[in-house]
């Protein structure tokens, strides 16, 4: 029989989404003590118990809620008087700690494996992230580290994979220069819309980018449509406080987006 942790490491290798359910604190008679736990996953009960019964069972129920995306929150608290809330004789109180993994992870695609996306890359599987990584070379690939958080693809036609792209992917383009850049940006500007879409380069490239679209006749919001110089202001151009300062971008676009999304939540719920 595996331990809890052993349980746990295993699932998330594998990157299956789960939650993990703890007894944080009880009151009178209830059915275990703090500090059980148990791993729920989409199929149900993984390993472990909170108590058996009707107070499990709704546990479960709530996990696999989380794990359904009904609750926008990762983490949350739930307390129930086991007689009022839940329909057992026992009548205690007990809190829950519900915390989701590996749920709506975060997807970044980076096209392009150099040197700078490589220390991109190294950096970005530090997050609690989903990287996929494009690019011809199969040498350059082979240079990534081996992660459970990052997938190689090997394509020596890179706009063709646009399509498959997810419409969360947060998408960097880090090819070997322009001539590649250009036509994953094309093609992206006119088929896709991503939250986050950003080209390596400085000034002038940008200046180039936006008459490449002109030449294109896209319209004029695909020049504002896309980050280039990518990055925040910080840093030298070494390539790894380049990959710091694109990853704090890629955070802040994030937490943005979360925040507006939490707003509007919030707004939809409040009464007229």
């Amino acid at each position: 029989m595996p331990t809890f942790f052993e349980a746990l490491n295993e699932l998330m290798a594998a990157e299956t989404p789960l939650v993990v359910v703890t007894v944080v604190d009880t009151a009178g008679s209830v059915p275990q003590d703090r500090g059980a736990k148990m791993i729920v996953t989409a199929s149900g009960l993984r390993f472990g118990t909170v108590g058996g019964g009707k107070v499990e069972t709704k546990a479960i129920a709530e996990a696999q809620a989380m794990l359904r995306g009904e609750a926008a929150e990762t983490t949350k608290f739930a307390q129930w008087n086991l007689a009022k809330d839940v329909g057992m004789t026992c009548g205690g109180i007990v809190k829950l700690y519900f915390e989701s993994h590996n749920v709506g992870r975060w997807c970044i695609v980076v096209f392009g494996a150099g040197h700078v996306a490589n220390a991109v890359v190294n950096v970005l599987v530090h997050l609690d992230c989903h990287v996929t990584c494009i690019d011809p070379r199969e040498e350059w690939l082979a240079k990534l580290p081996d992660s459970p958080k990052l997938t190689k693809t090997l394509s020596s036609d890179m706009p063709s994979l646009v399509k498959t792209l997810p419409d969360d992917a947060f998408v960097l383009l880090m090819t070997m220069g322009h001539t590649t850049d250009k036509p994953i940006l094309l093609e992206i500007l006119r088929t896709r819309s991503f939250p986050y879409l950003g080209v390596i380069g400085s000034d002038a490239k940008a200046n180039i980018l936006r008459r490449d679209i002109d030449e294109a006749g896209l319209p004029d919001e695909a020049k504002r449509a896309f980050y280039c110089p990518i990055g925040l202001a910080l840093g030298t151009n070494h390539p790894y406080e380049i990959a710091v300062s694109v990853a704090a971008q890629l955070l802040k676009v994030r937490d943005a987006r979360l925040a507006s999304r939490s707003l509007s939540k919030a707004r939809d719920s409040s009464p007229p």
